[in-house]
């Protein structure tokens, strides 16, 4: 596999690609190689399409969340409650 990447620029501008004249536009008012400002681009893309975490399991099955509880009930501190705030 090569890391080089032919790209076909479009013949006007739209939502799903730019011409070659927009790309040295932007890299002109970059201060930046061609190169770089579709490096940019493509990075912003990504943070905006790809998840940022990683997928979980789905939701905890009951007995696992019941088993949960109760380990979570020996190890809060004990004792006399002196303030207690809520979000809601």
């Amino acid at each position: 596999m090569s890391d080089k990447l032919l790209l076909k620029f479009r013949i006007k501008s739209t939502p799903y690609g730019v011409t070659r004249e927009t790309l040295k536009v932007l890299a002109t008012e970059l201060d930046t190689t061609e190169t770089m400002v579709i490096h940019l681009a493509l990075s912003r893309f990504a943070k905006e399409v790809l998840p940022t975490y990683e997928a979980d399991d789905g939701p905890l099955s009951p007995p696992y969340f019941a088993w949960l509880k109760e380990t979570a009930k020996t190890r809060l501190p004990k004792g006399k409650v002196i303030s207690k705030k809520s979000l809601v």
